[in-house]
């Protein structure tokens, strides 16, 4: 965008720096190049008040683009450039709109994800569509694997497609609201992983709750951490959902339908290691019984 020979980048507008689990604020990553680019950086702590969208106003800009913001954008804004304000979604819409479509698209086993460059309104990414591409899922992708991609994407898309919009050329075509869904924001109680879903399912959780809220297990009290599983055959006598044993040499958790053999794990407190070395270290894993959702709710 800041290169983009029909643009003038006067602003970039984006949060403040956050707090993370260790207490140490971390900057978005727009906001350090924007220091390093040396380009004007606004950091309202509300979109919506009255200062920021006067902040905004001064600039008297022809066109906002927005990704991955976090707050509502308010009308006052959406009206104030004349080619309006765009929004590039990391989803097919109107597909996952809200909150984490990356981790649904994962979560539902989809062949395909892509971006979507709506015109926004007032609606929770429920605007016009301008362009949209899409590409096909290998059903091994992590949520930070697709997000790097979709974001590399999108960019590419609002590149191919900005001398289009800004000619007139393109007319938004809007959303089938029959086909519309809407995810909300993860919980940390989310990662909890349920032993009585099918195994396949639980798999695509672990791929798909990464970095946030993390898949966990949790037995004689100790969270467990999964970041690596794969699904395999149950033994005979088939164990019950909720049962660890060994599988491959590494602790599996029986499931509904299956096993789900976790590879790489994390103690709390502790560092990553595959499951085969947690195992070595901690034997009696292998019997364990973890801690249902029901159990750890009381």
């Amino acid at each position: 965008m800041a290169d983009h020979p029909s643009t003038d980048l006067v602003a970039v507008i984006t949060g403040r720096p956050r707090t993370g689990s260790r207490g140490k604020a971390s900057e978005p990553p727009v906001a350090e190049w924007a220091h390093e680019a040396d380009v004007n950086l606004l950091r309202p702590t509300r979109l919506r008040s009255p200062e920021s969208i006067a902040e905004a106003g001064d600039l008297s800009p022809e066109l906002l683009v927005l990704a991955d913001y976090g707050q509502i954008v308010p009308a006052a804004l959406l009206d104030l450039p004349r080619h309006g304000a765009l929004n590039l979604h990391p989803s097919l819409l109107p597909l996952y709109r809200g909150a984490t479509p990356i981790p649904a698209a994962i979560l539902a086993g989809d062949a395909e994800s892509g971006v979507t460059l709506m015109k926004m309104d007032a609606g929770l990414d429920t605007g016009p569509i301008i362009a949209q591409w899409r590409i096909a899922l290998s059903g091994h992708e992590t949520a930070p694997e697709l997000e790097e991609t979709l974001s590399d994407l999108g960019a590419r898309l609002l590149t191919a497609t900005l001398d289009h919009w800004l000619a007139g050329e393109i007319r938004p075509e809007p959303q089938p609201e029959a086909d519309a869904s809407l995810t909300r924001p993860l919980r940390r109680e989310d990662g909890r992983i349920d032993p009585h879903k099918p195994a396949v399912e639980l798999e695509r959780q672990v791929r798909a709750y990464q970095p946030w809220p993390g898949s966990f297990v949790e037995t004689d009290g100790r969270r467990l951490v999964v970041w690596r599983a794969h699904t395999a055959a149950a033994p005979e006598p088939r164990p019950a959902p909720g049962d660890l044993v060994v599988s491959e040499g590494e602790p599996a958790l029986a499931t509904a339908d299956g096993l789900l053999v976790l590879d790489e794990m994390q103690p709390s407190g502790g560092r990553r290691m595959s499951g085969s070395e947690l195992l070595r270290g901690r034997p009696t894993l292998a019997g364990a019984k973890v801690s249902l959702p029901a159990e750890a709710g009381t």
